[in-house]
């Protein structure tokens, strides 16, 4: 197995029914959570999913909304966010998600704002 971080962070992809189930909430809900930038989600396969990273312990990630709202204003579209999260960032050596997931929103939102 290889040392280097991938270029990207591997994640599930849940689609609507599977949130229903993860996350223990009814459809409208779930809905409600994604229009208001709580998860965010593609349909580039077709059927809209969201990363399963996005979500811990049944919740979404507390420091996802803030950082999404972030990339929107800075004119990203739902794919490219999504694309921006999972990829490695070069000034953070890691992905966005693993350091939010570390606990550092700080740090990614900072990066965020600069991509403007």
């Amino acid at each position: 197995m290889s040392e280097n971080a991938p270029e990207t962070y591997a994640t599930e992809w849940l689609t609507m029914p599977d949130l229903v189930e993860v996350l223990d909430e009814p459809l409208g809900r779930v809905r409600r959570l994604i229009d208001e930038h709580y998860l965010i989600g593609s349909r580039r396969n077709g059927v809209f999913t969201v990363p399963a990273v996005f979500i811990v312990d049944g919740e979404p990630l507390a420091s996802l909304r803030g950082t999404v709202i972030v990339l929107k204003d800075a004119g990203f579209t739902d794919d490219e966010v999504i694309d921006w999260l999972l990829s490695d960032e070069e000034t953070m050596g890691r992905s966005p998600i693993a350091a939010l997931l570390a606990g550092h929103k700080s740090e990614v939102r900072r990066i965020a704002r600069t991509l403007a």
